[in-house]
């Protein structure tokens, strides 16, 4: 079998493993449901009712979204990639590369998180439709791209942690994927505010900005925010950020990149950490 064969039939595999898995028909249901929630309730806070347009849902799902993606794929990524050690035995045995049963099998989970997602995108794209019409579209499909690209970078960080733990017991790498998860999301950007409060106005401002770039998660938001809304998404902070990055190309080069070495670098350690694991 060559490499190419061997990728289509582990990404096959997987993608059918995970459809049939309980957690991933969970998650399809409960983004589903928060989304059609979101999509519903808009205008509750501010005394109105009725559905949301499209720009407004994307708005308030921006965060829904940085929560529970990176999440998801952490956590499916390591469950996946880490199987029991007769399993991995038995796979590695294959005189086929690891590094195409691993991109095979990413492959296929990515395949699966991705339309769990589009299960939950569009039925609040359906209700929405049908309810305020189609303005703010590109804002919504712009949302759905954010969390593709999340998925991404995260199933490939549960690669590289799961890439020394192959054949082994999964706790101790669901642990870490756990602990990543929460670095990324909460404690970054809380870690950041805190640093940046003991320096002057000028350093905290570049500090600030810089961990917004070097941080995917932060880097999907802005990227998503800024598309969505323009430069009122953050008030003052957008026109600082964008002074800082050169203006709205360079800061789509800048975020762009981020978002492109945490894909890339996870990805080339884990295969490299895969290939010297004696399984």
């Amino acid at each position: 079998m060559t490499a190419l064969g061997a990728l289509r039939l582990f990404a096959r595999q997987e993608l059918v493993l995970a459809v049939r898995s309980r957690w991933l028909q969970t998650f399809a249901i409960v983004f589903g449901v928060l989304s059609l929630l979101i999509a519903g309730s808009g205008y509750i806070l501010s005394g109105g009712s009725g559905v949301q347009d499209f720009a407004r849902t994307a708005v308030s799902l921006v965060q829904v979204v940085l929560l529970l993606v990176p999440l998801t794929a952490l956590m499916f990524g390591v469950l996946a990639l880490t199987p029991d050690r007769g399993a991995a035995e038995l796979v590695y045995s294959q005189p086929i590369p690891r590094t195409a049963i691993l991109a095979g099998r990413l492959l296929g989970l990515f395949q699966a998180l991705v339309a769990a997602q589009a299960i939950g995108f569009g039925l609040a794209g359906l209700v929405v439709f049908f309810q305020s019409g189609d303005e703010g579209l590109i804002a919504f499909l712009a949302l759905g791209a954010a969390a593709i690209v999340l998925t991404a970078i995260f199933l490939a960080i549960a690669a590289l942690i799961a890439g020394g733990h192959a054949g082994r017991r999964r706790a101790r790498a669901l642990a870490i994927a756990l602990v990543v998860w929460f670095a990324a999301v909460v404690l970054f950007d809380v870690a950041a505010l805190g640093a940046a409060s003991f320096l002057r106005s000028g350093a905290a401002s570049r500090l600030l900005i810089v961990s917004v770039i070097v941080n995917p998660v932060d880097a999907v938001r802005t990227g998503s925010l800024l598309l969505i809304e323009g430069t009122s998404a953050f008030g003052a902070a957008s026109l600082a950020f964008l002074r800082f990055t050169g203006g709205a190309t360079g800061a789509a080069l800048w975020l762009g990149a981020s978002l492109v070495v945490w894909f890339v670098v996870p990805l080339v350690i884990a295969a490299r950490r895969l290939d010297r694991a004696d399984i």
